[in-house]
């Protein structure tokens, strides 16, 4: 008789430097005191991740596979080797929840492929808490990503999104390397359309947390050190509801 595979469960991780369960359910604690393989990022962060979670965790008997931009696509199928043989694994991001805006989804992918279960688990979401949190569509909106570095590119891409705003009434999400996005700020405020809604939401989670919804004409002159902050930023140019 085959041997059960072992579920993957789709562990999130905190936005930064804050008490686990502050943000995240208990349970959490339980899946990280079951799983011993994991497949990340970055081994050193997770394994401080999962000793912030569970310190009394035997780290000496965790195993890891690395995914990330240096990693063969050839590779992955082999990481889940552990769940084919019975056993849980954790697949977990260097932030938030695995899958979204990360590298995961192709493990995830693989995973439905070779008929294993795939658990998510409840954590914070940097994209769907700018989404509660800015009062723009929550009912159609577009995660973008990374826009292009080229300045042309960049503005001619933000005024895409700018349109498709517009025509489609759908709020358009995308992110920055942090330490460009003060210039990131500076190009959406030289290009939208002053009635442009914009909302920008750093630090989420954090003590430092700054979320501010408003027009492009008043980011012109209320515009916030964003710096190094890991932020979201979404658009909408919309019509005047009140």
């Amino acid at each position: 008789m085959a041997t059960p595979h072992g579920k993957l469960y789709l562990i999130p991780v905190t936005l930064g430097d804050v008490e686990p369960l502050d943000v995240m359910p208990a349970s959490i604690q339980r899946v990280v005191e079951l799983v011993d393989h994991y497949i990340v990022e970055n081994e050193k962060t997770a394994r401080r991740s999962i000793k912030s979670l569970l310190p009394e965790k035997e780290q000496s008997i965790l195993e890891f596979s690395l995914i990330n931009k240096f990693t063969e696509p050839s590779e992955i199928p082999s990481f889940l080797q552990p769940c084919l043989e019975g056993k849980p694994m954790g697949l977990m991001s260097e932030a938030g929840v695995p899958g979204v805006a990360d590298p995961g989804a192709d493990v995830v992918a693989i995973a439905h492929q070779k008929g294993i279960q795939v658990i998510p688990l409840v954590g914070p979401s940097s994209i769907l808490m700018a989404v509660m949190a800015s009062g723009l569509n929550g009912q159609n909106f577009s995660f973008n990503g990374y826009l292009p570095i080229d300045n042309k590119d960049r503005k001619r891409r933000i005024l895409e999104l700018e349109q498709r705003s517009k025509q489609e009434q759908q709020a358009q999400l995308f992110i920055e390397t942090p330490y460009r996005n003060n210039k990131m700020l500076e190009v959406l405020c030289n290009n939208l359309h002053p009635e442009t809604m914009l909302c920008v939401a750093c630090d989420i989670t954090l003590p430092t947390e700054f979320i501010l919804t408003q027009p492009i004409s008043q980011w012109k002159h209320n515009k916030e050190d964003l710096h190094k902050r890991p932020a979201i930023f979404m658009i909408q140019q919309q019509d005047l509801r009140f």
